[in-house]
């Protein structure tokens, strides 16, 4: 299991994503399950993945291999595709053609081949978007009502982004939304730890504004962590009391 989470707001984007792998309680792994694209000033993509790593992986494969090919061939990928919308039909069309070739032949043995992406960016000329792809590469866009999208073990961090993030949140305190929601979920699932893999599109700036690992160690998480965990329980103790009878 995996937990990622992509936020739209109005000065971006923000893709932040765990690294762990569970098949079992004697089998955890990490893996990168976030991925990057960018052509300089003219667009930026992020991927975000959860669920069947071998499904997930084969998507980014046959993205990657598109990109290649559009190189010395009239091929459309993700970096020459007319709208962002366009980039979510093929990341789609992709997720689609990799469970028809595979997803019988993994359920006939027992194992889920479900999985889900969140693709969001901006090309030049257009505005940033972001989407969440589905197992059968049908998809949603976010709205200003929802300006999120939440993949994998979502349900520990969806309280603090209910409550506190909106369309106009600024970067800032969409950063530490994003990362309380993180860390809410590293202590309620065992399958879903560090490090980390963090990425931040200004909107407009068809570019990177941030792209860095979160190991273990990490003071500035750290410090997040503790200060929410103390915050909590201060207001837990501020609470009026509650007749039993």
């Amino acid at each position: 299991m995996t937990y990622c989470v992509g936020l739209k707001i109005s000065e971006g984007l923000l893709f932040l994503s765990d690294t762990r792998t569970n098949a079992g309680v004697d089998n955890i792994a990490r893996y990168c399950k976030s991925f990057n694209w960018s052509v300089q000033g003219e667009r930026v993509i992020t991927i975000v993945t959860a669920g069947n790593l071998s499904i997930t992986q084969g998507v980014i494969t046959r993205l990657n291999q598109a990109i290649q090919e559009a190189q010395t061939e009239e091929v459309e990928c993700i970096l020459n595709a007319g709208t962002m919308y366009r980039v979510a039909q093929l990341v789609g069309n992709m997720m689609r053609d990799v469970q028809d070739r595979h997803s019988d032949a993994l359920q006939a043995r027992g194992e889920a081949s479900g999985a889900t992406m969140i693709v969001g960016g901006q090309r030049k000329g257009g505005r940033h978007r972001l989407f969440q792809i589905y197992s059968a590469g049908n998809f949603i866009e976010a709205t200003p009502d929802t300006p999120y999208f939440q993949i994998g073990e979502h349900k520990y961090g969806k309280p603090i982004l209910d409550r506190v993030l909106t369309i106009d949140t600024p970067m800032k305190d969409a950063l530490k939304a994003a990362m309380v929601s993180m860390d809410s979920t590293i202590r309620s699932n065992l399958s879903v730890g560090m490090p980390l893999d963090l990425t931040v599109i200004g909107v407009d700036t068809l570019d990177f504004s941030v792209r860095r690992r979160i190991e273990d160690d990490d003071p500035d998480f750290a410090a997040l962590s503790g200060r929410w965990s103390n915050a909590l329980r201060e207001a837990f103790q501020t609470l009026p009391d509650v007749e039993a009878n």
